[in-house]
């Protein structure tokens, strides 16, 4: 058996490559985040999230149970960041609930007390 010494190795790539091809919520993004969710959560309105990380977009989903689909998403998308505004919020049927260019603009949607889970 001989090995070439000289060829590059195969397969995915490096972490530094794949960093740059996703979209992903920085420090102050989840602190907003995690301060809403706690919230909701000791509101007993939320249960559990999950956080995406997409090459397009980054995704914060939050659940009422575990087993469902998600309850709300919040969405960073960049690409839309000069015309509607990077951030959205949409309900569980994908209606969009408010759209806007700054994060904490587009969580006081969640403050009213309009949204109240109904059994």
């Amino acid at each position: 058996m001989s090995f070439d010494v000289h060829q590059p190795p195969s397969g995915p790539p490096a972490s530094s490559e794949m960093s740059r091809s996703l979209v992903f919520f920085d420090r102050r993004e989840l602190n907003q985040l995690m301060q809403l969710y706690g919230r909701m959560v000791s509101a007993g309105e939320w249960r559990d999230y999950a956080i995406d990380g997409l090459s397009d977009s980054a995704v914060f989903s939050v659940y009422r149970r575990a087993s469902e689909a998600p309850f709300y998403r919040i969405e960073k998308r960049p690409e839309l960041a000069r015309r509607q505004g990077a951030w959205s919020a949409t309900n569980q049927a994908g209606l969009v609930l408010r759209r806007g260019h700054e994060l904490g603009q587009v969580l006081k949607v969640f403050d009213s007390r309009k949204f109240r889970v109904v059994d």
